[in-house]
């Protein structure tokens, strides 16, 4: 048996505070006797005193005087984890690691985020980037909480939820050919550089449901890891690109590129939340899913509800 106990901690702050048995023993909601059995017991077991008997105001021992100074620092600190685990209890804090597959979600992401801390400030969020690690696997481990992506996996544990509809539009430069053309074919592609992102071939929209499908492949693929990058390279005739089109609303409105839809029915794909299992129902993972769904539908053009 551990020789120092909570109870013992509590028992001795409230002596110190009250300066005598009776007002201490009310502090700590015991009876007088009650705690002078618990005092007696805490100094059997360390076998010296811990308070100076029929002093007025009561004090304390060196010992006594050391176990204060552990009471005030470790009171605290079991306080404050009752107080959290209480929260966690109700649903109202935990931990929020997000990572994001999509480039170019920031610019809903953020106002998302600014609307869900008002709401949820005991949350701990933390956002990193998905681009240069696999983080569907790590969630699955627990290492991250909530992943964006448009690219689901079949993982054990792992449930997507879906955030919105979005179409894959072809930007091209405003003098090349393909801006004339009424439908756009995957052959049309076989002769063009093709700008992307970094990130496997497989796993873009335009790879997963345009391309591969009809085993037409671009006759040259280039990256670049920023969404202005890639404008910039197709505005100059470098290439052509395939993205959100509510990524490209801004380039679309200042007559940067043009874009047109991919076959006859468009390309289009949904943004997901992956998240864990167990904590799908958490009430603050669900808030958050709830405010990206809101804050995406208002802030984004061209996209539609999830099916």
């Amino acid at each position: 048996m551990a020789r120092i106990e909570i109870k013992h901690l509590r028992t001795l702050v409230a002596l110190r505070d009250c300066g005598s048995l009776v007002d201490a023993a009310q502090q700590v909601h015991l009876t007088q006797s009650a705690l002078s059995h618990q005092l007696k017991e805490l100094e059997d077991r360390l076998n010296q005193p811990v308070v100076i008997r029929k002093s007025k105001p009561l004090k304390f021992t060196e010992t006594g005087s050391r176990l204060l100074q552990l009471a005030d620092t470790v009171l605290p600190a079991v306080e404050q984890t009752e107080q959290d685990i209480s929260m966690l209890a109700l649903g109202k804090q935990g931990r929020l690691h997000i990572a994001i597959e999509c480039h170019s979600c920031f610019d809903w992401l953020m106002p998302t985020l600014d609307e869900y801390r008002e709401h949820w400030p005991d949350v701990e969020i933390d956002l990193i980037s998905g681009f240069n690690f696999d983080p569907l696997p790590a969630l699955a481990r627990a290492e991250l909480d909530l992943v964006i992506t448009s690219d689901p996996q079949s993982l054990s544990g792992v449930r997507y939820i879906p955030l919105f509809q979005y179409e894959c539009l072809l930007c091209v430069a405003k003098d090349h050919p393909l801006a004339k053309k009424e439908l756009i074919t995957p052959q049309d592609l076989s002769n063009e550089t093709l700008i992307i992102y970094p990130v496997e071939q497989a796993r873009l929209d335009i790879f997963k449901y345009f391309l591969l499908p009809a085993n037409v492949l671009p006759k040259v693929t280039r990256s670049a890891e920023l969404t202005i990058m890639i404008i910039q390279l197709v505005a100059s005739g470098r290439g052509v690109c395939a993205l959100p089109n509510w990524g490209i609303v801004d380039y679309l409105e200042k007559g940067y590129v043009l874009a047109q839809s991919l076959g006859e029915s468009g390309v289009w794909s949904t943004l997901y939340a992956a998240v864990r299992e167990e904590q799908a129902d958490a009430p603050y993972i669900e808030e958050f899913i709830n405010t990206a769904r809101s804050c995406s539908q208002q802030t984004l053009k061209g996209i539609q509800p999830p099916e």
